[in-house]
């Protein structure tokens, strides 16, 4: 069964546009979807008959799939916090746009500035795209700011125009670069598969959301291992695999030659550097290192 009921596409899904869009195919084409989208269109073809996929910022994907406009979607956790959305969150997909680690909504101000804490802001005029989330966590403080206003963009340069900004970062460099402290992280989030409530409850279109949750979940753990195969005397067996990741159970096999085996396992890719060197050194030949596709536990 390869569509609904209606002959329709089983699954409707929601791909971001904008800073997601590139990595966001990239990983889909990794996991095994190929992804066109073609100049001016907001409907990418996919390689799947089963989904069908249009494209929406990521700032409002969570309302679409609360309101079933798409059955899934990939969006930041913080997008669905700031929309209060009842989305049911599939998995997390560790990938964005400059490293793989989670992004923080920060409170900051300019360095040379006397603010040093959210107390110091009663009274004072907040820029930023994060309005609710930072209107919640005002009153959480008990701090009556006069305003929090959105920003349409460079929110680093208003936070001279204004008394602070709450702001997105995942490295810290653009706050730096721009002499501004922070004095308090608001939200800490990651890029999600987020679903339909309803469409989660269908039996056909979960197995479907969880295939593919798995094998986008496969291609991001692919991104830092390599596989190594090598062949080792047999008499070097033990010395060998002394050395392998400890978390991996290593493939080995005869080989024609009775004196020989051949070994196959997975490993980090930043050990690779180091632990090819000592296996030769341990007695392996015909060490092929190899990037992988997928990496399924």
């Amino acid at each position: 069964m390869t569509t609904d009921s209606d002959g329709q596409p089983l699954l409707r899904i929601g791909i971001p546009k904008g800073s997601l869009e590139t990595p966001t195919i990239d990983l889909f084409d990794r996991a095994g979807y190929n992804i066109s989208v073609r100049s001016r269109s907001l409907i990418p073809d996919i390689n799947d008959p089963q989904l069908a996929c249009v494209m929406f910022r990521a700032q409002e994907m969570s309302r679409y799939v609360e309101d079933a406009v798409v059955d899934i979607g990939i969006t930041g956790h913080d997008w669905v916090v700031e929309n209060g959305s009842d989305v049911h969150e599939v998995c997390e997909l560790a990938y964005s746009r400059a490293t793989g680690r989670p992004v923080k909504w920060v409170l900051a101000v300019p360095e040379e500035g006397p603010l040093r804490t959210p107390a110091d802001l009663e009274g004072k005029i907040i820029a930023t795209e994060l309005i609710n989330t930072t209107q919640r966590f005002f009153q959480d403080q008990g701090v009556n700011v006069r305003k929090v206003e959105f920003s349409w963009g460079a929110t680093e340069v208003k936070a001279r125009l204004v008394d602070a900004i709450v702001d997105v970062t995942e490295t810290g460099s653009s706050l730096r670069a721009n002499n501004l402290r922070v004095i308090a992280t608001l939200l800490t989030s990651t890029t999600r598969l987020i679903a339909n409530k309803d469409a989660w409850n269908d039996p056909a279109k979960r197995r479907k959301i969880e295939d593919l949750a798995m094998l986008l979940q496969g291609a991001i753990r692919a991104r830092s291992k390599v596989g190594l195969k090598m062949n080792v005397p047999r008499d070097r067996l033990a010395e060998v695999i002394a050395l392998l990741p400890a978390e991996q159970s290593p493939t080995v096999n005869d080989l024609a030659d009775a004196g020989w085996v051949a070994i196959e396992v997975i490993a980090d890719e930043l050990v690779e550097r180091d632990l090819i060197p000592d296996l030769k050194r341990a007695g392996a030949t015909g060490i092929v290192s190899y990037p992988l596709g997928k990496v399924i536990p």
